[in-house]
């Protein structure tokens, strides 16, 4: 079965279930969505019968609403406790996406292990399994940390980096990781060679933590550690390959969450990219058909 999604726009006024139909029209059957503005602290209360009208929805058109996602706010950085109240802040306001997203019924979160901003990564791993071990196992909620671009000082951008933090964990039920392919290529990943990195990952973490992967091209070369998403089969990583990904017959049963960007700023991808992906054949007219049906 191929669970294939994007991220989409959660509103106050419509909530789950405008994310839902957002998600139907794209023709997908899973997707991601943040549960208030990723840059700030403003959010709003989750309505129990929006919440209660998509899942009905979600059975009608057979969705497993275990595929669907959550992504934490970017704002949240455990890596960095040089001041210990942004620290506290963080493990709250994670605390506070952990609750919505029970609320809501979500048992998959999505988090960027941070940034270390000088405190070096040995601290910055202390730190960040510190937070994460103050909430896991408070809600029925993994926990998946991303792959990282290794842009700057951010955590992450290593397997070994990734198994150190969950190695710290005590909570080892809710606690995963969200492949990012755009990430693993920029940090330095071939992903033509994805049999020997799910290989690799398997020995040093366990294919079994792979919750979610975030699925996008690469406008950099491989190591470029710059975090920059093309749309699929348009960048440095390539349409077969990222396809070989998606269909790989051990990662058949986790979400893959499209994070591509929209063509001219303004004309959403999603509804294209997943129909190449389910026909299994590039389209290099695709962004000229989103610019003249969109």
């Amino acid at each position: 079965m191929l669970y294939i999604g994007s991220h989409v726009g959660f509103k106050k006024d419509s909530q789950l279930l405008g994310s839902l139909q957002e998600a139907l029209s794209y023709g997908a059957n899973t997707f991601m969505f943040y549960t208030g503005a990723p840059q700030n602290t403003s959010r709003y209360p989750i309505l129990d019968g929006l919440t209660l009208e998509a899942m009905t929805l979600m059975k009608e058109h057979g969705f497993d609403y275990s595929k669907v996602v959550v992504h934490a706010p970017y704002i949240i950085n455990l890596a960095n406790d040089k001041d210990p109240d942004k620290f506290m802040f963080s493990v709250r306001f994670l605390q506070e996406e952990l609750e919505r997203c029970e609320l809501l019924g979500i048992r998959q979160l999505v988090l960027h292990p941070g940034s270390h901003v000088g405190l070096g990564i040995d601290t910055a791993i202390s730190n960040i399994a510190k937070g994460l071990n103050m909430i896991l196992g408070t809600h029925p909620v993994t926990v998946l940390l991303e792959t990282m671009a290794g842009k700057g000082t951010e955590v992450g951008s290593t397997l070994e980096e990734l198994k150190r933090i969950i190695d710290l964990v005590d909570d080892k039920e809710h606690i995963g990781v969200c492949l990012d392919t755009c990430h693993l290529n920029d940090a330095g990943y071939d992903m033509k060679e994805f049999d020997s990195f799910l290989e690799k990952f398997d020995q040093l973490i366990g294919i079994d933590k792979i919750g979610c992967v975030h699925v996008n091209d690469s406008k950099n070369v491989l190591g470029a550690h710059k975090d920059r998403h093309e749309n699929i089969g348009f960048g440095t990583i390539g349409f077969d390959t990222l396809l070989s990904i998606i269909y790989h017959e051990k990662l058949e049963e986790v979400p893959k969450i499209l994070e591509t960007p929209y063509v001219d700023k303004d004309y959403p991808p999603y509804r294209y990219e997943i129909e190449m992906i389910r026909n299994k054949k590039f389209d290099s007219n695709l962004l000229d058909r989103i610019r003249n049906q969109s």
